[in-house]
This record gives structure tokens, C-alpha cells and sequence, in this order.
């Protein structure tokens, strides 16, 4: 009996594992950690695999041509077949519909969500491709690293004034706008990091800072070993 009930619960526990959703990722990415953020805030368990984007596993390709991260896989008994999610927008928001102890989605609001979608599809339009310019001036030393610096201020701008009126960016409280930017500020803070210690925006370097010194940010960067070259899932 004893044999039997240990065989049982392996049984379980192998049935369980079996439909742990897969997460492709990438450790430095700005898509992929948000996405990484919004999984550990919705205390969501999935197995982890590190890439490298000159060296990407053929199941990644699979579940996902495109070969960007972040790639989630969840497993549906139902159809057998792999729901895949392709975007980092979509792996937070199904992440934390699963659930949401610090009320992200802000629920009891009807508008905000909307609000929220509106403002990130905004700054995504916006503000991501003048970072890239930014980005890469820096990288390649082009003359034109301040003209690109400040093609990127009027959003820093208007950051800072919504941080004068409340705590985080969309509400007094943290929601899914200050973790889906978070990540491209932080890199917008290493392209010049002097300069963005001496720049006017004080309520956005505490903000940024709030989270770059938060136990989240150790667990969200936590480095695994490349999948491909272990074949071993890490755990996020």
C-alpha cells in the first residue's frame, strides 16, 4: 500500500509538472523581464528556458516563428494542443487574470484598463523607437547622441509631472503601467548614467530606483543556465 500511494503521488506530481507553462526568455530583454515581472507578481509558476538570439532552440521556432522572446507555452488538457503567447503584453495581462494580489488591473475601475492599454500602446509607439535611437547613438558614437537624448525628454517630461500628482505613474498605486515601462527606463538610465543622475526628473530616478533596489528585481533577473546547452528547465 505504501509503494502504491508513492507511486500514485509521483503520478500526480509528473501530471502537474506536465502542464507548468513555458517561458523562452531572454535575461536582459526589456520585453521578456516585464513579462518576467508580471509572472512573480501573479505568483505564477513556470519553467524557465534561457536563450541566446544567435543561438535559438529549434522548440522555440516551433511553438513561435517569429524567434523573438518572450515565448510562453501553456499546456491545455482540454485540446491538447499548446496555447502560445507571443508578446509581452499578452503574457502579463493572461498572468495576471490568473491573479493579481496588488491589483495591477486596478478591477474595481471598468476604465482602467483601457486607460492603461491606451497609455503603454503609446509610449510603445512613441517613446521605445526614440530610445532605440537613442540606444544606438551611444553604442556606435554618433555626433547626434544629444539630439536623440533629447528627442526622448518630452516623454521623461511628462513621467515626471505624473509622479508630481501621485505615487506611481498611472495611480497612487503600482499598476500595469509602471511594470510594463519600467524596464525601458532602466535602460534609458544606462545609456548616459551620469547624465540621468543630474537630470530633472528626481520623482522618476525614486521611481525607477524603487524597483532597481526591490528584493522583485533580484528575483526577475535571476540568471539561468542556457536552456539549449542543458536542456534543463529553470523555475521562475
Amino acid at each position: 500500500m505504501q509503494l502504491k500511494g508513492r507511486l500514485s503521488n509521483l503520478v500526480t506530481k509528473l501530471n502537474y509538472m506536465k502542464n507548468i507553462p513555458i517561458l523562452y526568455s531572454l535575461q536582459h530583454c526589456p520585453y521578456a523581464m516585464r513579462a518576467r515581472i508580471a509572472l512573480i507578481k501573479a505568483r505564477q509558476m513556470v519553467f524557465i528556458r534561457a536563450i541566446k538570439l544567435n543561438n535559438k532552440p529549434q522548440e522555440m521556432l516551433i511553438a513561435s516563428p517569429k524567434g523573438s522572446v518572450p515565448v510562453l507555452v501553456l499546456q491545455q488538457e482540454e485540446t491538447n494542443h499548446p496555447l502560445i503567447l507571443e508578446e509581452s503584453l499578452d503574457i502579463m495581462l493572461w498572468a495576471l487574470q490568473q491573479d493579481d494580489p496588488d491589483d495591477l488591473l486596478h478591477q474595481e475601475d471598468p476604465q482602467a484598463l483601457p486607460l492603461m492599454l491606451s497609455f503603454i500602446a503609446d509610449f510603445e509607439h512613441n517613446f521605445i523607437p526614440l530610445l532605440e535611437s537613442y540606444s544606438c547613438a551611444k553604442r556606435y558614437h554618433d555626433d547626434n547622441l544629444n539630439e536623440c537624448r533629447q528627442a526622448c525628454e518630452h516623454y521623461l517630461h511628462s513621467l515626471e509631472e505624473r509622479l508630481c500628482n501621485h505615487t506611481y505613474l498611472f495611480s497612487e498605486n503600482e499598476s500595469l503601467v509602471d511594470i510594463a515601462l519600467f524596464p525601458f527606463m532602466r535602460k534609458f538610465a544606462k545609456v548616459e548614467k551620469q547624465n540621468f543622475r543630474q537630470s530633472p526628473y528626481p520623482k522618476l530616478r525614486n521611481w525607477l530606483n524603487g524597483y532597481l533596489q526591490g528584493a522583485l528585481f533580484s528575483k526577475v533577473m535571476k540568471q539561468h543556465k542556457l536552456w539549449i546547452e542543458c536542456r534543463k528547465d529553470g523555475y521562475l
